[in-house]
């Protein structure tokens, strides 16, 4: 037996002769990669948690995907498409670390030289994420480097331990044990995963700021929303109330991780085309003389029949005071609201200068302090519009500007630079699959048309007569109203559809369209089978 160390013995033995030694090749990639992540994640904590390279790398992915990809990603997967994109980022970081092990194990250094250029390419993208400096590629450099060494120790174990054996007559020998490799990976990973915990102490803005949020009492209103209507809601079951609760309204944004702004560092700036550029802070907005309104949003991705939508009480101060302070300059028609992450929407400016449209700068939500994935400390909320256009949460700039000089997030990315809100109606109950004996069936449902108002809803049975609904109360136009009808349901299978009728006389579009480029139209149409 050879006196070397284990250390310096080089693998004589030819690649088709080692078939098991890829897998422990591909786990030391996957390990070392893992821990070069953690170590990434724990330097962001000290530079920037936006610099996470996981963050640039997803916000990355959503920045470069088209609208119809989006849009097929939110009709698939709904509220949850952020975490079927991190669970699916998971998944082809974890095949191409074992990848990277495999690599460097048989044609070295590549498997090192594909990690390294991954590594730089996560820097490049966090040094370019918006509100970022320099800095924020040092995480991603370190942990690369991390990552590189650490595959390098990992594959030495496994070469060690596939080395040929030196004895005569012998063809493979374990110059160290198996566990001996076991104990290095396991001593990676769990230094990772403290690494990890680490990141997370130190990285505590979250805590910090769900603290702060809990702290804030909300001023009373100037201006008080009128009382909802006893017949407001239908009170049927399963159908949709009139007040969305927090936790139930939908989220739909470009944030992977949902930003975590301390309200006494907030501050917003209207600036661009005015007399008067102006920056209020957190108590400045506190000390304005707030409204309550109660308004209905909606999301551009939301298909015929669709749940992104719902309907709140706001608290807020009108945006159109904030730009008459400002005083926009001849030729604006736009402004473009920017939230701390960078998304951006581009807003009519006469939509928000309306004197009858309550577009706020809302910092309440259903009598509590904006929750965080709602946008805390303060977003925009503009009735009529779809949110890609206007609710910007997060928001801290008001641009004045022009819609010939700039774009929103979403308008370089196929979709339209207006975005108002189109006539709909849905089905609540019942749904498609349940048990309906014959005779007495409840069909209800909401129907929309902020700014304008619904005037009535229809429903029809096959090839019927259409027939009107039972209308509820509402606040105002910029809600949805509930809808309700009883239907004398014989055996049989049956295709139900409804429409809705606006209060300037408007019938709802038949004709099927996709959400994209401007919001979906059509019909919806449900089969139930009466027993």
């Amino acid at each position: 037996m050879s006196s070397e160390s284990p250390w310096d013995i080089e693998s004589a033995v030819p690649a088709g002769a080692r078939p098991r030694d890829g897998w422990w090749a591909a786990l030391a990639g996957v390990v070392a990669t893992g821990a070069g992540l953690a170590v990434a994640e724990l330097v962001a904590a000290f530079v920037d948690p936006a610099s996470s390279p996981v963050l640039a790398a997803g916000g990355a992915v959503v920045d470069g995907v088209p609208g119809w990809l989006k849009d097929l990603a939110v009709s698939w997967f709904g509220t949850a498409d952020k975490a079927v994109l991190l669970a699916t980022m998971g998944v082809v970081a974890l095949a191409g670390a074992a990848l990277v092990g495999l690599l460097e194990r048989r044609r070295p250094p590549w498997g090192a030289v594909l990690l390294g250029a991954v590594g730089a390419a996560a820097a490049v993208l966090a040094a370019r994420r918006p509100g970022a400096n320099v800095a924020w590629a040092l995480p991603s450099l370190v942990g690369v480097v991390v990552a590189i060494v650490l595959l390098s120790v990992l594959l030495r174990r496994v070469e060690i331990w596939f080395a040929e054996d030196e004895r005569p007559g012998a063809e493979w020998r374990y110059a160290v044990d198996r566990r001996r490799f076991l104990q290095w990976s396991g001593l990676t990973a769990a230094g990772a995963v403290v690494a990890l915990g680490v990141s997370r102490a130190v990285a505590a803005g979250g805590r910090a700021v769900r603290v702060a949020r809990e702290a804030v009492r909300l001023p009373s209103p100037a201006t008080t929303a009128p009382p909802v209507p006893a017949g407001a809601d239908l009170g049927v079951d399963g159908a949709a109330p009139y007040v969305t609760p927090n936790p139930e309204f939908y989220r739909i944004d470009t944030a992977l991780v949902v930003p975590q702004v301390d309200p006494g560092d907030w501050s917003l700036t209207v600036t661009g085309l005015v007399d008067e550029p102006f920056t209020i802070t957190w108590d400045d907005l506190l000390a304005l003389p707030l409204e309550e309104h109660h308004v209905t949003l909606a999301c551009v991705s939301n298909e015929v029949g669709g749940d992104l939508i719902g309907n709140a009480l706001w608290l807020g101060y009108p945006v159109r005071e904030l730009l008459a302070r400002a005083r926009p300059q001849a030729g604006a028609d736009m402004v473009l609201s920017r939230s701390t992450d960078g998304f951006t929407a581009g807003t009519p400016l006469e939509v928000l200068q309306e004197d009858d449209r309550q577009c706020l700068l809302a910092i309440g939500m259903n009598g509590e302090p904006l929750p965080t994935e709602h946008g805390f400390p303060a977003r925009l909320v503009v009735p009529g519009l779809y949110g890609y256009v206007s609710a910007t949460k997060w928001v801290t700039e008001l641009k004045v500007t022009r819609f010939a000089d700039e774009q929103g997030y979403w308008t370089p990315r196929g979709w339209s630079a207006l975005g108002p809100i189109k006539l709909s109606s849905r089905f609540d109950v019942p749904r498609p699959g349940d048990d309906l004996p014959a005779g007495a069936v409840t069909l209800a449902g909401v129907a929309w048309a902020q700014h304008t108002g619904i005037s009535g809803v229809e429903v029809r049975v096959d090839d019927g007569e259409w027939v009107a609904a039972e209308l509820a109360e509402t606040v105002g136009p910029d809600t949805w109203r509930q809808w309700r009808l009883e239907w004398d349901a014989t055996p049989g299978d049956h295709l139900v559809a409804v429409r809705a009728t606006d209060a300037d006389g408007n019938v709802q579009v038949e004709a099927q369209a996709p959400p994209a480029p401007d919001g979906a139209t059509g019909w919806q149409t449900i089969e139930l089978t009466i027993a």
